[in-house]
């Protein structure tokens, strides 16, 4: 998560937890006039599109006061989904033992995705099991991570 989408986090937290969901985290996508800012959040009996509706106008309220972004946006809010982001180290916490992807801002061995089963935490890097090898990969390089969905 960049430092932007961390201030953007800790900004809109208090307004999101207020309406009784939890913020999972965000994610702002530059492209211009079709940049995206999306909210991922969750509720332990679900999310559904009152939720969603709700956060959304108390976080356009705080965006329209405090003006964090100054291109034009859409704003989107939604459940985790099937393959779950993760942006925190306790979230990566409660998946240890499931499959995982994640990308790396800085590569780490020449390559930044990595794709296997999330072994452990050791201090501030994630122990990654990628075909019988294991990454450690540091929680502070990670740009983008999820969890894989079983079927």
């Amino acid at each position: 998560m960049s430092n932007f989408e961390q201030k953007l986090t800790e900004m809109l937290r208090p307004s999101v937890e207020m309406t009784g969901v939890e913020l999972l985290g965000l994610e702002f996508i530059s492209a211009g006039n079709n940049s995206v800012l999306r909210l991922y959040i969750d509720h332990e009996n679900g999310i559904d599109v009152d939720n969603c509706a709700e956060v959304s106008r108390q976080v356009s309220a705080i965006l329209d006061v405090e003006d964090p972004i100054s291109s034009e946006y859409n704003l989107e809010v939604s459940s985790p989904g099937v393959d779950r982001p993760l942006f925190t180290k306790p979230q990566y916490e409660q998946v240890i033992g499931e499959t995982v992807e994640v990308k790396l801002g800085m590569p780490l061995n020449g390559r930044r995705k990595f794709k296997g089963i999330l072994e452990a935490i050791e201090g501030d890097n994630l122990i990654v099991v990628v075909d019988g090898q294991d990454y450690e990969l540091p929680v502070s390089n990670i740009d983008k991570g999820n969890l894989i969905a079983k079927f």
